[in-house]
Protein backbone atom coordinates (compact mmCIF):
# COMPACT_ATOMS: atom_id res chain seq x y z
CA UNK A 1 0.00 0.00 0.00
CA UNK A 2 1.28 3.38 -0.71
CA UNK A 3 -0.33 6.60 -0.88
CA UNK A 4 0.81 10.09 -2.84
CA UNK A 5 0.93 13.00 -0.62
CA UNK A 6 1.50 16.80 -0.95
CA UNK A 7 3.29 19.08 1.52
CA UNK A 8 5.26 22.05 1.32
CA UNK A 9 4.37 22.42 -2.63
CA UNK A 10 6.13 18.99 -3.32
CA UNK A 11 4.69 15.65 -3.84
CA UNK A 12 5.89 12.50 -2.09
CA UNK A 13 5.30 8.57 -2.84
CA UNK A 14 5.28 7.10 0.55
CA UNK A 15 4.63 3.89 1.96
CA UNK A 16 4.70 3.03 6.03
CA UNK A 17 7.73 2.87 7.06
CA UNK A 18 9.69 5.38 5.01
CA UNK A 19 11.77 8.52 6.25
CA UNK A 20 12.03 11.45 4.27
CA UNK A 21 12.84 14.94 4.14
CA UNK A 22 10.51 17.56 3.80
CA UNK A 23 10.06 21.22 4.37
CA UNK A 24 9.85 22.28 7.84
CA UNK A 25 7.26 21.69 10.25
CA UNK A 26 6.26 23.71 12.99
CA UNK A 27 5.44 20.80 15.19
CA UNK A 28 8.25 19.45 17.45
CA UNK A 29 10.52 16.30 17.52
CA UNK A 30 8.68 12.71 18.69
CA UNK A 31 4.95 14.46 17.77
CA UNK A 32 3.10 12.96 15.71
CA UNK A 33 1.86 15.11 12.33
CA UNK A 34 -1.27 14.17 9.98
CA UNK A 35 -1.10 14.81 6.77
CA UNK A 36 -4.67 15.72 4.88
CA UNK A 37 -3.52 16.66 1.34
CA UNK A 38 -3.32 13.10 0.01
CA UNK A 39 -3.43 12.77 -3.57
CA UNK A 40 -3.41 9.23 -4.12
CA UNK A 41 -3.76 5.60 -2.50
CA UNK A 42 -2.67 2.22 -3.98
CA UNK A 43 -4.11 -0.44 -2.00
CA UNK A 44 -3.00 -3.91 -3.04
CA UNK A 45 -4.02 -2.79 -6.60
CA UNK A 46 -7.21 -0.87 -6.02
CA UNK A 47 -6.47 3.00 -6.90
CA UNK A 48 -8.00 5.99 -5.65
CA UNK A 49 -7.04 9.22 -7.47
CA UNK A 50 -8.52 12.25 -5.57
CA UNK A 51 -10.22 15.48 -7.08
CA UNK A 52 -8.12 17.02 -6.17
CA UNK A 53 -7.57 14.77 -2.68
CA UNK A 54 -8.83 11.29 -1.58
CA UNK A 55 -11.76 11.91 0.49
CA UNK A 56 -11.24 10.68 4.28
CA UNK A 57 -7.57 9.39 3.56
CA UNK A 58 -4.92 10.42 5.84
CA UNK A 59 -1.25 9.93 6.38
CA UNK A 60 -0.03 9.67 9.79
CA UNK A 61 4.04 10.30 10.54
CA UNK A 62 6.07 10.93 13.56
CA UNK A 63 8.36 14.26 13.45
CA UNK A 64 11.71 12.41 13.89
CA UNK A 65 14.02 15.37 14.12
CA UNK A 66 14.32 19.33 12.59
CA UNK A 67 17.57 19.51 10.52
CA UNK A 68 19.04 21.89 7.57
CA UNK A 69 19.67 20.46 4.37
CA UNK A 70 23.06 21.36 2.02
CA UNK A 71 24.83 24.91 1.80
CA UNK A 72 23.67 25.59 -2.12
CA UNK A 73 25.53 28.33 -3.55
CA UNK A 74 25.19 31.15 -6.17
CA UNK A 75 27.40 33.42 -7.80
CA UNK A 76 27.07 36.08 -9.86
CA UNK A 77 29.52 37.86 -12.02
CA UNK A 78 29.28 40.53 -14.29
CA UNK A 79 32.20 40.60 -16.64
CA UNK A 80 34.24 43.72 -17.12
CA UNK A 81 32.21 45.38 -14.48
CA UNK A 82 34.08 44.09 -11.04
CA UNK A 83 30.73 42.50 -9.69
CA UNK A 84 31.47 39.58 -7.77
CA UNK A 85 28.31 38.28 -5.18
CA UNK A 86 28.32 34.99 -3.83
CA UNK A 87 25.09 34.03 -2.12
CA UNK A 88 24.37 30.73 0.40
CA UNK A 89 21.53 29.20 1.18
CA UNK A 90 20.99 25.95 3.43
CA UNK A 91 16.78 24.86 3.48
CA UNK A 92 14.99 24.04 6.80
CA UNK A 93 13.43 20.61 6.25
CA UNK A 94 12.10 18.06 8.89
CA UNK A 95 12.81 14.43 8.92
CA UNK A 96 9.61 12.74 9.54
CA UNK A 97 9.01 8.66 9.45
CA UNK A 98 5.83 7.32 7.85
CA UNK A 99 4.05 5.31 10.19
CA UNK A 100 0.06 4.69 8.47
CA UNK A 101 -1.71 5.52 5.86
CA UNK A 102 -5.69 5.68 6.97
CA UNK A 103 -8.75 5.00 4.52
CA UNK A 104 -12.09 4.21 4.81
CA UNK A 105 -13.58 2.19 2.80
CA UNK A 106 -16.18 3.88 0.92
CA UNK A 107 -19.74 2.67 0.65
CA UNK A 108 -20.32 1.26 -2.72
CA UNK A 109 -22.44 3.90 -4.28
CA UNK A 110 -25.82 2.19 -6.44
CA UNK A 111 -25.64 2.04 -9.79
CA UNK A 112 -28.80 3.53 -11.58
CA UNK A 113 -31.20 1.38 -13.15
CA UNK A 114 -31.16 1.56 -16.85
CA UNK A 115 -33.40 3.35 -18.19
CA UNK A 116 -36.05 1.38 -20.66
CA UNK A 117 -36.22 2.59 -24.17
CA UNK A 118 -39.06 4.87 -24.87
CA UNK A 119 -40.89 4.60 -27.55
CA UNK A 120 -41.86 7.24 -30.14
CA UNK A 121 -44.91 9.06 -28.96
CA UNK A 122 -46.95 11.40 -31.82
CA UNK A 123 -48.95 14.42 -31.06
Amino acid sequence: MYAVLETGGKQYRVSAGDTLQIERLTVEAGQPVTFDRVLLVNSDGKVSVGSPTVASATVVADVVKHIRGEKKIAYKMKRRKGFRKTIGHRQELTVVKIKEIKTQAEPGIPEAPAAAPQSPTTN
